[in-house]
């Protein structure tokens, strides 16, 4: 089957890629930056260098595609910036090319919260995303796959490890949440391509069930730090840390949201009703990851 991603070589893409073409599959990956396109033709894959801001360019790329990943992405530190208005228009252009190179089957990123707009801060834009998505014709077949957080994200801790030696959030206690590694995503979208495209589904993806207190513990074993301790703070007083760190101020009110919801455990009503098969990647599989990366920095 010839294949399209988005995404780059992204945390996600680059092991998709790679399992895609072990499978048999021909894979072209969409990318915005020009010096990936060694790097994706290494692995075997066809690169098309392009912004997803131009429908006519993604049209394109799509006629080719017998199947297509769509993902959103954007950063969170231009002040400026509107995310919502910006997944809007990602989104419709996904549609629009869609509709234009009359690709019938699409896999879809989306995440766990996608389940509602209300109370899951800054992951309402995949309620948005899957919404825009949903009205395509019906004979064009969509997966919405729905991972939970991301162990890379606990990257973002290093500085706070290195300069306090806690790891700092306004959630986290005993109680046991699911997290996801990339590469079970990777696996299960790959899984997804090769299973039939008979109707619209929703997929929930996850590896691990752990709570803070065990991350702190398992990581603080990883990095040599066996007393790493998990703190939990006020949302007015992580939603301070992240102004301070440069964050856009109103994906920053919606972050420290989202992560309310995640305490108070919110977002994972949708996810327990259809929880998955985990997969293979545990927290202490992603320790030895993070220890790498953390001695590094």
């Amino acid at each position: 089957m010839n294949i399209v991603l988005t995404g780059s070589l992204g945390n996600i893409s680059r092991p998709l890629t790679e399992e895609l073409i072990v499978k048999g599959h021909s894979v072209t990956v969409i990318s915005s930056n020009t010096e990936r396109q060694k790097d994706i033709e290494k692995l075997g894959a066809k690169a098309a260098i392009g912004s997803m801001e131009d429908v006519s360019f993604l049209t394109e790329v799509f006629k080719s595609a017998d199947a297509v990943y769509c993902m959103e992405t954007f950063g969170f530190f231009n002040p400026d910036f509107d995310y919502l208005q910006y997944i809007d228009k990602i989104a419709n252009n996904y549609k629009q090319a869609i509709e234009y190179s009359a690709v019938k089957k699409v896999i879809h990123l989306s995440s766990i919260g996608a389940h509602t707009s209300k109370g899951v801060g800054i992951l309402k834009f995949h309620h948005l995303a899957e919404n825009i998505m949903n009205q395509l014709p019906e004979n064009i077949v969509i997966k919405f796959i729905r991972p939970v957080g991301f162990y890379v994200n606990l990257f973002g801790q290093i500085p706070s490890i290195k300069s306090q030696g806690i790891i700092i959030s306004n959630f986290g206690n005993q109680e046991k949440e699911p997290w996801v590694s990339p590469y079970d995503i990777a696996t299960v979208i790959a899984e997804e391509f090769d299973l039939p495209f008979d109707q619209r589904k929703i997929r929930y993806v996850a590896s691990d069930e752990v709570s803070a207190n065990e991350i702190a513990e398992t990581l603080g074993k990883a990095i040599g730090k066996p007393d790493l301790k998990w703190v939990t703070v006020t949302d007015e007083q992580y939603l301070d840390s992240l102004l301070k760190f440069g964050m856009n101020k109103q994906i920053a009110k919606d972050y420290v949201t989202m992560q309310a919801s995640q305490r108070s455990g919110s977002i994972y009503e949708d996810f327990y009703v259809h929880k998955p098969t985990f997969g293979k990647v545990k927290l202490s599989d992603f320790a030895k990851e993070f220890a790498v990366i953390y001695n590094q920095q």
